[in-house]
């Protein structure tokens, strides 16, 4: 059986309305007759929140800390999609990077995926499961929580893809695809219709904040 990895943003998880969107989605793709796994970010206003107690405890809150703390957000969202899942009469489990089998170098805050050990997503696929990955977040050879930086849950979705051996990973967002420009600043910005990797990676690495550089090396790397 293919397996497919679904990755959603903070925007696409912003609401208990949106989160049962996302649920309904996950389970048409699995209704396919694939396996699914769903990478998760955290909700966009619990990642603010989250920050802003912290800002307001230290102005250089401990970044090993920070990365328990952050880590949180995608667990929670991780767990109320498997609810919604569940709600719609679907099978689900919600793990977190740890869980998942995602290792990482010992650089809290921006962190490197070093492996993922795939054999506990597999088990939970032979049980007729969805497998929501909290995204971001790893496990170091301490066994501390890390984060992998901004935009962390989209190298999560294509390294875990690797690991699984998926067809694709489908990264879902706000916006319907990869411009010429920023389409809410330039009006007359087009949609590109594909991107080859070196492509894309140069603007991942000149700052265009469209996917992590990581994720598209990734990517590139196991096609």
């Amino acid at each position: 059986m293919s397996s497919i990895v679904m990755k959603f943003g903070g925007t696409a998880v912003a609401t208990s309305e949106k989160i049962e969107e996302v649920a309904r989605r996950a389970l048409k793709e699995q209704a396919k007759g694939q396996n699914v796994v769903v990478v998760i970010s955290s909700m966009t206003s619990i990642r603010r929140e989250l920050r802003q107690f912290a800002a307001e405890i230290s102005d250089d809150p401990v970044k090993r800390e920070m990365d328990v703390l952050l880590a949180t957000g995608a667990q929670m969202t991780s767990a109320l999609l498997v609810i919604a899942i569940t709600e719609l009469g679907g099978k689900a489990v919600s793990l977190a990077g740890w869980q998942a089998g995602i290792t990482t170098d010992s650089l809290h805050r921006n962190a490197r995926i070093e492996a993922v050990k795939s054999s506990r997503i597999m088990q939970h696929f032979e049980q007729g499961e969805i497998v929501v990955i909290a995204g971001f977040q790893g496990i170091d050879v301490h066994n501390n929580i890390t984060t992998l930086g901004k935009g962390g849950s989209e190298t999560t979705a294509v390294a875990v893809a690797a690991a699984i051996s998926a067809e694709r990973v489908d990264i879902y967002t706000n916006v319907d695809g990869i411009y010429t420009a920023d389409p809410s600043i330039v009006p007359n910005a087009r949609k590109l219709k594909e991107l080859s990797y070196d492509e894309m990676l140069e603007l991942a690495n000149l700052g265009a904040n469209i996917l992590h550089p990581r994720a598209v090396e990734l990517a590139k790397k196991y096609n």
